[in-house]
C-alpha cells in the first residue's frame, strides 16, 4: 500500500522534449500535452518527467513566462494523480493559455491527462503518434 504521491522532474533538455514529442498527444483548447514512456536513463522509474514551452505565437516574453507558470501549477495539483509513473509529459501552452479561467484550465490539463493515460502506454514499443 503506497499511499505517498509521485515525485515530478522536470525536463530541461532538448533532447527529454524531442523523445516525448515522439509519443501521443492530447490536444484541448488552453493547451496540448505529449506523452511518452521514459526510456529508463533520464530519471528514476517510479517519478513522473514534466517540462513545459510556449512558442513566440503565444505571446511576448511576459505572456510565455504567464503561460508556463499556470502550467506548472496546474501539472504539480494534477500530475500526481492523473499521471502515469514512468512517463514523461510535455505541456504546450496555447494562444488561450494566459487568458483562460483557472478551473477551465485545469478543466482542460485534467482532461488532457485523462485520455492520455486512457490511451494506454503512450508512445510505448510499436506506437507513434
Amino acid at each position: 500500500m503506497d499511499t505517498q504521491p509521485l515525485a515530478v522532474n522536470r525536463l530541461k533538455k532538448r533532447r527529454e522534449f524531442l523523445f516525448v514529442a515522439k509519443g501521443k498527444k492530447a490536444v484541448r483548447s488552453s493547451v496540448v500535452i505529449q506523452a511518452r514512456r521514459r526510456d529508463g536513463s533520464s530519471h528514476s522509474g517510479d517519478a513522473i518527467g514534466a517540462g513545459f514551452t510556449a512558442t513566440r505565437k503565444v505571446g511576448g516574453a511576459v505572456v510565455r513566462n504567464r503561460c508556463k507558470r499556470r502550467l506548472r501549477e496546474a501539472a504539480r495539483l494534477l500530475l500526481p494523480l492523473h499521471g502515469q509513473s514512468g512517463f514523461d509529459y510535455v505541456f504546450i501552452a496555447r494562444a488561450s493559455t494566459a487568458g483562460k479561467d483557472w478551473s477551465r484550465l485545469m478543466g482542460d490539463v485534467e482532461s488532457a491527462l485523462e485520455s492520455l493515460a486512457k490511451d494506454g502506454a503512450p508512445g510505448g514499443k510499436g506506437q507513434t503518434a
